[in-house]
């Protein structure tokens, strides 16, 4: 799967990630829910640098379309909000 980080570039990233990924994006989502900014900031965080850490950067000059999308790391609630799907940030989860 590849996925893109707004402002960052892509990274291509293993389906078996998925699940662990998903937890994140569950959790963000109870966040925004609650309207817990501490913890949808935290959570936002968890989720980028777990997709850094899993996923092998595709060269800058690649353009694979993405199969997801997540916000920048300073990117708002609201902004995540309007990235929202049914399942999340995350299809499936």
């Amino acid at each position: 799967m590849i996925v893109r980080i707004m402002g960052e570039g892509q990274v291509r990233l293993a389906d078996n990630h998925l699940t662990e990924l998903n937890k994140l994006d569950d959790e963000l989502l109870a966040e925004m829910e609650n309207g817990d900014g501490p913890g949808f900031r935290r959570t936002l965080q968890a989720l980028l640098t777990t997709v850094r850490e899993l996923g092998e950067p595709l060269p800058d000059d690649s353009l694979e379309p993405s199969e997801l999308i997540l916000p920048s790391s300073d990117a708002t609630l609201e902004e995540v909000r309007d990235m929202l799907t049914d399942d999340g940030l995350i299809p499936g989860g």
